[in-house]
């Protein structure tokens, strides 16, 4: 006997990769380094940190619960087109996101990694961007591979707050 199981959100993420304008006003990263001054928006486009060089986000489509994104400040599509200072502070900021995800969530693992252009699955070619996925023994399960959904245990605002009440914890 075959069932449907509906993904509502996911068809939001395609529809806005579809629309979305890729230049710096239509880059929700860019958006979130905008957000950086208000409260407000940088909660509503879940922006965690930021540094001289770098933004930390959490993923509104995310792949399993706690998946953030580090991105740089600008706008760039190419690792070769960042300055030393930016690519070191991206794996900095990285590391930082690695910290925060283990203090909150104890994952047992991480998938860390870029899909640089459209072809190797970057959703957003324009702005390139790491993934920090944390993972856990039996974290694929019946949902996603029959079913092709996943399900989030946490809500992404509760899972916001306790990101936040820990970064002080591990930038000291």
């Amino acid at each position: 006997m075959s069932q449907t199981i509906h993904a509502p959100w996911r068809m939001e993420y395609i529809r806005l990769l579809e629309n979305q304008d890729q230049s710096q006003g239509g880059c929700f990263l860019c958006q979130a380094v905008q957000a950086l001054g208000s409260d407000p928006d940088r909660r509503s486009r879940r922006v965690l940190w930021s540094s001289s060089h770098s933004i930390a986000v959490m993923n509104k489509f995310p792949y399993t619960n706690g998946h953030l994104l580090v991105a740089p400040r600008e706008h760039v599509s190419c690792l070769e087109d960042l300055s030393d200072e930016q690519l070191y502070d991206l794996q900095l900021q990285t590391v930082t996101a690695t910290r925060l995800l283990k203090k909150a969530m104890c994952p047992q693992g991480f998938n860390i990694g870029m899909n640089l252009g459209r072809c190797a699955g970057a959703g957003l070619p324009g702005h390139l961007h790491q993934h920090v996925v944390p993972r856990w023994a039996g974290d694929v399960n019946f949902m996603s591979v029959i079913g092709n959904v996943r399900v989030q245990p946490q809500a992404m605002d509760l899972l916001y707050d306790e990101l936040m009440a820990l970064i002080p914890s591990i930038t000291q």
